[in-house]
């Protein structure tokens, strides 16, 4: 193949899922994820180093696994998804860390109009053919946000110290793509 072919990849969202988690009353985690997302993403031939990727992701799907949860956080306390209906990620710049699988993302993370450069650890699972034919790519991808610096300021002092949400969000992506389409 023509190393200097643009190839267009998909996400499978039957195999994908963007999620993050919060810490809580200081002791625990709540984990959310969003249900809805779409992507545009080019690689220059089979080389994911070159990868070239335009994510969105609708602030609304957001779901914790509590309705009054899930609605304050689309709500303008966080989200508002009613004035900003999608947060987006965009990136074209990759570092192979170890020669291993292991790379840095890294883009702009969009949020309530807010853009920040932003890192993502991501592990390359590997290229493989389905039963079906198609050629599937797998990635998982991790990092770590202040949500601050995207205007989510809302929170609660406890009585015994401390915050009811922390600020530091753990960004966690299990991607799985799939080659044209």
């Amino acid at each position: 193949m023509d190393n200097a072919t643009k190839e267009k990849w998909v996400i499978d969202p039957a195999h994908s899922e963007i999620g993050f988690k919060i810490k809580h009353l200081m002791i625990s985690n709540v984990r959310g994820i969003f249900k809805q997302f779409e992507a545009s993403i080019y690689t220059t031939g089979d080389n994911f180093e070159s990868v070239e990727v335009d994510c969105w992701i609708d602030a609304a799907s957001v779901d914790t696994g509590n309705a009054d949860r899930d609605k304050h956080l689309v709500g303008p306390d966080f989200f508002d998804s009613a004035n900003f209906p999608q947060l987006s990620f965009t990136a074209n710049t990759v570092e192979n860390v170890d020669k291993d699988g292991s790379y840095e993302l890294w883009g702009e993370l969009v949020i309530k109009g807010i853009s920040k450069k932003i890192k993502l650890d991501v592990e390359f699972g590997g290229v493989v053919k389905d039963p079906w034919g198609n050629e599937k790519a797998a990635f998982t991808l991790n990092g770590k946000i202040n949500r601050k610096d995207w205007g989510l300021n809302w929170n609660t002092a406890l009585e015994a110290g401390g915050v009811l949400v922390s600020e530091d969000v753990r960004i966690s992506c299990e991607i799985q793509l799939m080659r044209g389409a």
